[in-house]
């Protein structure tokens, strides 16, 4: 079987429901693309394995990953996630609700994750989720390290984007930045990395003190 063979069915092993397709299809339209299928159930399995209380997402989006998120979570677990844009957290907002998470379980911050997670609780989360701005994403790994508990996992997603960081020509912002965090977590002997190729590249690394 060829490697795009085996990724449509990786992709497709995992049918999502009707409320996850109909967010994915308006996150297309509005030009925020939600996380692939596969990346979802990753999503959800971490939460699960972890019997995850509290998590802290970086892009909302239109709510795929969250939902996700929340349906490997504790019955009583809650989702904070955090994004810039208010159209599409208000989107998020229907999404979770259509499913038919109690609004209880959300807490959805309108802001720069930069400037809102200084006033995170240390140790205080078992997941934390990344889908943003990539130049940023160097920052979040120490945020992510002080925040989550030991055992909990620090999650990048489209790492691999493109296979940008594998060319040595590519030397923009992004890139640089990919580069950077993917080092950065394999080196931190606080960490048991790992790197999955799932979508556009799944960056997992497990606390261990």
């Amino acid at each position: 079987m060829r490697s795009v063979e085996l990724s449509e069915y990786v992709e497709g092993y995992l049918a999502e429901d009707e409320t996850l397709v109909a967010a994915r299809s308006v996150g297309v339209q509005l030009g925020c693309t939600p996380v692939g299928a596969a990346t979802g159930a990753a999503l959800r399995f971490l939460a699960a394995a972890l019997r995850a209380k509290a998590v802290v997402e970086i892009g909302t989006g239109v709510g795929v990953s969250g939902l996700h998120l929340l349906r490997g979570m504790a019955p009583d677990g809650v989702l904070t996630s955090i994004d810039v844009e208010p159209e599409v957290q208000a989107v998020a907002k229907r999404t979770f609700r259509q499913a038919g998470i109690a609004p209880g379980r959300t807490r959805l911050i309108m802001g720069r994750a930069l400037d809102v997670l200084p006033r995170l609780s240390d140790n205080g989360y078992d997941l934390l989720f990344v889908d943003a701005s990539s130049t940023e994403y160097p920052a979040y790994h120490e945020h992510g390290v002080r925040l989550l508990r030991p055992g909990g996992v620090l999650a990048f997603d489209s790492v691999l984007y493109q296979g940008n960081i594998a060319n040595p020509a590519r030397r923009d912002a992004e890139t640089l930045a990919l580069r950077e965090v993917v080092r950065a977590v394999r080196e931190d002997e606080r960490l048991v990395p790992l790197l999955l190729p799932l979508g556009d590249g799944l960056l997992l690394a497990a606390k261990i003190s």
